[in-house]
Formats: structure tokens, sequence, C-alpha cells
């Protein structure tokens, strides 16, 4: 009976073993890590902050030189536009984002830069021999002595008791007597027949012509018969004999003084400078030189600086300021 029971146990197992033989174990394949392709980093290109350029001169005064940057660097400053002063400019500068550059004189190689940047405007300030072309505009000197002389001889009539004015101008010089007509046409605009009160044998506005050899020193002299002989009692001073001697000899004597010249050393009498507005010409280029217009011809507007108030009253200015409107809008012909 026992070893029926083992036979039995035997069977059963082999019985198990035999139904299990033909089952595989399951096997899980491992991933093959693979390399996943990186895309390359775009490049942005950095935007370059255009720039203005500002070339003065080392020796250009303080008040001037502080002028001229401060109007260049709002107008700058406005156009988004970085901004820097030189006192040269060579072809090393001309550096990435250079869009403007405004100089005044010395001429610091203008046509040469130019050639070599012709994607910058320059604009040159009263330089001889720059011509406005391609991306160089030029800013010139006055060509309105006329208006200037009308408006001083307007000015002189209205400050001058009995209209005793004069003028001082070189000898046959074409300029100058235009310049005269002009003044005395700015007096009978103001004031007609222009009688003084108290008879005199002679008309005003009279005059002295200096010849263009005479000796500068001389000059007092030549005044002193406009002043002592003829009564005159405020002077326009033309420009080619406008000297600092002259002008202080004359302020000594109450004598009262207009020219288009800014004096080196204020003298009295000095009632007021009519000369060209160099600011307001830059204000008005600057739109045309930020679109990259070039080739400019620019005028500069005729202004008043160095005024006398107590010579020049704030009501009789603004008489003066009217008229300068006026004949700058064509509507007063000197």
């Amino acid at each position: 009976m026992r070893s029926r029971l083992i036979l039995f146990g035997i069977l059963i197992v082999m019985t198990l073993s035999a139904c299990g033989a033909g089952e595989q174990p399951s096997l899980t394949s491992t991933p093959i890590p693979t390399d996943t392709p990186v895309p390359p980093p775009t490049l942005t290109a950095t935007s370059v902050v255009p720039l203005a350029i500002l070339v003065l001169p080392a020796t250009l005064d303080a008040e001037t030189s502080n002028l001229y940057q401060k109007t260049v660097y709002d107008l700058a400053q406005a156009a988004g536009m970085r901004f820097q002063v030189r006192n040269a400019l060579t072809p090393a500068d001309l550096e990435p984002g250079l869009q403007i550059v405004i100089a005044l004189p010395p001429d610091p190689g203008i046509a040469a830069l130019a050639a070599a940047a012709p994607n910058v405007q320059f604009l040159a300030i009263n330089m001889s021999g720059i011509t406005a072309g391609g991306n160089v505009s030029v800013l010139g000197g006055n060509s309105q002595s006329d208006m200037a002389a009308f408006l001083a001889g307007y000015t002189a009539a209205l400050i001058t008791d009995d209209y005793r004015i004069g003028m001082m101008m070189p000898r046959d010089n074409a300029d100058a007597i235009r310049a005269f007509n002009a003044y005395a046409s700015g007096m009978t605009f103001y004031c007609g027949t222009c009688r003084p009160f108290y008879y005199l044998n002679w008309t005003f506005p009279q005059y002295i012509d200096i010849p263009a050899d005479e000796d500068k020193n001389n000059y007092d002299a030549y005044s002193d018969i406009l002043m002592s002989q003829y009564k005159v009692r405020t002077i326009y001073l033309h420009p080619d004999i406008a000297t600092a001697d002259l002008e202080n000899y004359i302020g000594t004597t109450g004598v009262l003084m207009i020219g288009t010249v800014t004096p080196e050393q204020r003298p009295a009498g000095w009632v007021m400078t009519i000369q060209p507005d160099v600011i307001k010409a830059i204000q008005a280029a600057w739109p045309q030189l930020v679109s990259g217009q070039g080739g400019l011809a620019v005028q500069s507007p005729l202004g008043l600086s160095d005024i006398d108030p107590l010579l020049l009253s704030p009501g009789k200015q603004r008489l003066v300021d009217n008229m300068l409107r006026d004949l700058q809008a064509g509507l007063v012909a000197p």
C-alpha cells in the first residue's frame, strides 16, 4: 500500500512538469537609446541705435558751444538717436549706426567723409568751398543784407529822436550801397518823410563811406563826421568796417549802434544785432536729414540777438519782431 502511494505521487509530479514544459517566460525588450536632434539656436541681429554727431571747434566760446550742443541733443533725443560731440572727425569715427553729422568750421574734411559714408547725411555750417550735393547739405552765410539793413533803418527811426540816423559803410562796395538804400527804405516805411522837429539843412539817413585801404585806426575820425557834423544819434555799422575799437569809441559818445555781427565785448549803446539764426535753420533742416534727404542748400532766417531792453523796450521790440516776420513772409519788400 505504501509503495502505491509513493508511485502515485511520482506520477502527479511528472504530470505537472509536463504541463508547464511548453511555456516560455515572456521577455520585455529594453529600448535602445537614440540621439534626439537639437535645433541650432536662432541668431537675432541686434539693432544699432542711430547716431548723430556734432563737430565743434575747441576754440568756440562756451555759451555758443552749449547752445549748439543743446539744440542737436534735443533733436537727436526726440528722434530716438544717440548723440556725440567731437572736435574733429576722421574716417575711423564713421561707426555703424552713424546717420547725421553737423559740422561747424573749420572744415573737418566733409567731402572725403561724405564719400566714405554715402549713407550718412552731412550738414556743413558756414563753410566756404563746400557745395550742396549728394549726401552733403550746406547752411550758408547771410545773403539777406538788404533785409537786415531795412530792419535796422526801421528800428533806428523807431528809437531815435528826430530820426537822426546814419550808416558807416565801405566805399565802392555794391553790397553796402544796396544796404544803405534798404536802410533808408526802412526809415521811410516807419516815418514817411521823417522830418526832424528841429530844422537841419540836410536829410536823414546820412552816411559816411570809408576807403578800402584806410587805416582802421582812423575809423574813429569818420564816425566823428557823422556824430559831430551831421548830428547823427544812431549808427548802423556795415560788417566790413565794424571793428571792436570803433564800436567801443562810439559807445563812449552816447550814440547808439545797430549791427549784424555780435561784438566781441558788448559796448555801451549797442541796441541789437541782426544776424542769421543758425539754430532755427538747423531745426528746420533736421527732418529732411533724418529722412535721408541730402543736397540741401539751407538759408538761415534772420533773428535778433544782443538786445538791450533799456534801449529797445519790450513794446518797441514787438514792433520790430512783427516787421521782421512781415519781411520774411514777403509782405514787405526791402
